[in-house]
C-alpha cells in the first residue's frame, strides 16, 4: 500500500486551490490512488534494485510523470539463489475509486540479460496479450501500456545508473503479474477488445483520479464559476491530463479556465447553458468524443460505446466507398477505424470533431457559446479538429442514428 498520497490541491503540490484540474479533485473530497502502471513501476525499480544489490528497498520511491514521489510498501519479495532473478509486489490502492483492480497484488519479476538487450517486457500471470489491432500496442505485446512501459525504462536506467557500475542502461527482462488478474479482467472491457488472459497495465499519470457522479458534477460546476469569476471568455474541457496539455499547447489558457470534463461531457455543456461563457473548447481523445458526436452525453465506457456502424457512416460522408466503411464498423476499436481513414484519406477525426461540436451547439440550445473541438490519439497526437461554430449557425448534418 502507498505511503503516500497524491496532491490534489493546486499546482505542484501548493496547496492552493484557486481553479482548473487539481481544485475540482480537492473540492470533490476523494481520496486518489495508484495507477497499475505506478505499482509494476515501483514493483520493477525494488526487484531491479535487489538484482544488483541484494537487498529491496522498502518503501520504495518513483517519480511519476508529473512529477509527485509516492513511495510504495511492498508486500512481497523474493531474491532467487545467485541473484538470477528478483521479484517484487505492491498492492493496489485505487482510493476511493471503484476500481476492480482496487487491492490486487501486482508484481515484477527481472532477470538480466545480455548487454544491448535494453528492457524487455513480458507477460505473467494475470497480465493479457493483445491479440486484435487498433491498440496502442502490436499484435503479440504483453498489455503494457506505453506510458506504464516508459516509466518502468526510465527508473531502471536510473537504478542502473546508481548500481551498475560501468553499465549505462538495464538490460533485463521486466515479467509483471496480477495475482488473480485473469479473473478480474472478465469484470472489463478486455476480452472484447481482444487482450486475453488477464488485465492491462495502464496509466498516464500514475494516479487513479476517483469518480463520484455527484461529486465530479458538482466539481464541474465550481469550475466554470471559478473561470468566470476570474474574467475567463474561453474554457477548455478536457477528458484527462493528456488533452489537457494538447490544450494548454494549443490555446495557451490558464489553469483556471480547465475543466476536468472526464467523462461527463453533459454536465459541462448543460451548466455552461445556464452559465455561458464565450468560447467553449472540447478536448479528448477520439474514441471518447465519437461517442459525442453520436450523441451521448456519459462518456464513460460502462454506459456508453463506440459505435462503429456510426463511424461507417461518418467515413461515407467522407468518401469513404463500401468496402472500407464495412471495415470501420467491423473494426476493432475506434483507434483502429481511424487508423484505417487515416490510411486511405478519409478524414474521420475531422468529421468526429465537427459532429461532435454540433451535438454540443444542440444541447446548448442557442446559448451565447462558441464551440470548437479537438480530437486526440493516445500518444497526444491531434486526430481531428473543428474549428469554432457559434449558435445558429448552420450544421453539418449528422449521419443518421
Amino acid at each position: 500500500m502507498a505511503e503516500a498520497q497524491p496532491q490534489g490541491t493546486g499546482p505542484q503540490g501548493t496547496g492552493k486551490a484557486a481553479g482548473g484540474r487539481s481544485a475540482q479533485l480537492a473540492h470533490t473530497g476523494l481520496r486518489p490512488g495508484w495507477t497499475t502502471g505506478a505499482c509494476a513501476t515501483a514493483a520493477s525499480t525494488a526487484a531491479y534494485t535487489a538484482l544488483l544489490t541484494g537487498e529491496f528497498p522498502d518503501p520504495v520511491t518513483i517519480t511519476l510523470p508529473k512529477g509527485q514521489t509516492p513511495s510504495f510498501a511492498l508486500a512481497v519479495e523474493e531474491l532467487a539463489p545467485g541473484r538470477t532473478t528478483a521479484m517484487a509486489g505492491v498492492v493496489k490502492d485505487a482510493g476511493d475509486d471503484p476500481d476492480v483492480t482496487h487491492g490486487a497484488l501486482v508484481r515484477a519479476t527481472v532477470r538480466a540479460l545480455p548487454a544491448g538487450s535494453g528492457v524487455v517486457f513480458r507477460a505473467g500471470p494475470g497480465v493479457g496479450t493483445v491479440t486484435r489491432p487498433g491498440l496502442p500496442l502490436d499484435v503479440g505485446e504483453p498489455a503494457i501500456n506505453p506510458v506504464p512501459r516508459q516509466m518502468i525504462r526510465e527508473h531502471l536506467a536510473e537504478v542502473a545508473a546508481r548500481y551498475g557500475g560501468t553499465a549505462a542502461t538495464a538490460d533485463v527482462e521486466v515479467e509483471v503479474s496480477v495475482d488473480h488478474g485473469e479473473e478480474i479482467a472478465r469484470s472489463t472491457w478486455n476480452p472484447r477488445l481482444g487482450i486475453l488472459g488477464g488485465l492491462s497495465i495502464l496509466g498516464t499519470t500514475g494516479i487513479v483520479v476517483p469518480y463520484s457522479c455527484s461529486a465530479w458534477i458538482d466539481s464541474i460546476r465550481r469550475g466554470v464559476d471559478v473561470a468566470r469569476a476570474a474574467g475567463r471568455r474561453h474554457v477548455a474541457g478536457c477528458t484527462g491530463s493528456t488533452s489537457e496539455k494538447v490544450a494548454v499547447a494549443l490555446h495557451h489558457l490558464p489553469e483556471d479556465a480547465l475543466l476536468d470534463m472526464g467523462d461527463f461531457a453533459g454536465a459541462v455543456l448543460k451548466y455552461i447553458r445556464r452559465h455561458p461563457v464565450e468560447r467553449l473548447t472540447i478536448c479528448g481523445g477520439f474514441a471518447k468524443l465519437s461517442k459525442l458526436a453520436a450523441g451521448h452525453l456519459d462518456l464513460h465506457s460502462a454506459r456508453s460505446q463506440v459505435d462503429k456502424g456510426f463511424l461507417a457512416e461518418l467515413a461515407r460522408r467522407g468518401g469513404a466507398d463500401e468496402a472500407l466503411a464495412a471495415a470501420v464498423a467491423e473494426a476493432n476499436t475506434g483507434l483502429a477505424a481511424l487508423q484505417l481513414c487515416t490510411a486511405a484519406g478519409v478524414p474521420l477525426g475531422d468529421l468526429v470533431a465537427a459532429t461532435a461540436r454540433d451535438e454540443s451547439l444542440a444541447v446548448l440550445r442557442g446559448a451565447p457559446v462558441a464551440v470548437d473541438v479537438i480530437c486526440i490519439d493516445r500518444a497526444g497526437m491531434v486526430v481531428g479538429r473543428a474549428e469554432p461554430r457559434g449558435p445558429g449557425e448552420a450544421r453539418q448534418g449528422s449521419p443518421q442514428r
